[in-house]
């Protein structure tokens, strides 16, 4: 009995493995999004499903993220923007973000001594109202954004506390006091100048090519607001913890389906 369910155990994955192996080298043969962000949802419903604390959820998709950025190195996206936590889930219980915090600093401490870091050179950095986290979460984002600067060859950026209504107003405040101060001039504010005072101003390129959202929810849930204006959008019926290298390749797929014409 034991040695048949581990035959059709092989099977599955030897499929699961053909499947994948083809949908790379299909994917490989199309343009590769420069440019990918991702929304982590379903961390808590997946915990909920499996009758768990909803902080094992969080681990699930903490270890699920670090595959994640495996898989996009391995393809060779040059920029990826994780959506960790948002300015709303600051709201949830204590004990819920006491836990989430403490899984946070385990991972900003691997990214610290990650050896695929400096072989990749992952710019790493934050985006968000920092000054909401923990003092200790705040101090291991600054090491890691310390020791990462100098790279340019791969970015991550960590969307953590934010908000993009509140990235929103907080880009209008910086341009107002320089309006104020003469350092800028009214007529002279337009898309182009607006984005320099973005979190994301120092990326190569700030819009996302493809943003993908798990869960099965179909919204933006206040993410990237002004840089999604003509990012192509992939909503996908499963839990975070869930998501498969198969599941990411699909989504490209379907990126490299569409026909992007911004507008015109």
């Amino acid at each position: 009995m034991i040695s048949r369910i581990f035959r059709c155990f092989l099977k599955i994955f030897s499929v699961y493995r053909l499947y994948e192996h083809l949908l790379i080298t299909e994917v490989e043969k199309a343009e590769i999004p420069t440019h990918v962000a991702i929304i982590l949802d379903g961390n808590r419903r997946w915990a909920k499903k499996h009758s768990m604390q909803p902080w094992y959820g969080h681990l699930r998709g903490a270890e699920k993220a670090e595959e994640f950025l495996d898989w996009c190195l391995d393809l060779g996206i040059k920029i990826v923007t994780m959506y960790v936590l948002s300015t709303e889930n600051l709201k949830r219980e204590k004990e819920e973000l006491s836990k989430l915090f403490e899984i946070i600093e385990e991972y900003l401490r691997k990214a610290l001594n990650s050896e695929k870091i400096h072989r990749y050179k992952v710019r790493i950095k934050a985006i968000g109202k920092l000054d909401l986290l923990p003092q200790n979460i705040k101090k291991l984002i600054e090491e890691l954004e310390k020791i990462t600067s100098k790279y340019n060859s791969h970015y991550l950026n960590i969307a953590i506390a934010y908000g993009g209504r509140s990235e929103i107003i907080e880009t209008v405040k910086k341009i107002a006091e320089d309006v104020k101060t003469g350092r800028l001039k009214t007529d002279e504010i337009d898309e182009e100048v607006f984005e320099r005072y973005l979190f994301t101003s120092y990326l190569p390129k700030q819009s996302p090519d493809l943003i993908i959202r798990t869960s099965g929810e179909v919204r933006l849930s206040n993410f990237l607001l002004w840089q999604s204006a003509y990012s192509e959008l992939v909503f996908m019926d499963v839990y975070w913890p869930e998501f498969r290298k198969i599941d990411f390749l699909r989504a490209i797929r379907l990126y490299q389906q569409r026909h992007r014409r911004f507008g015109r």
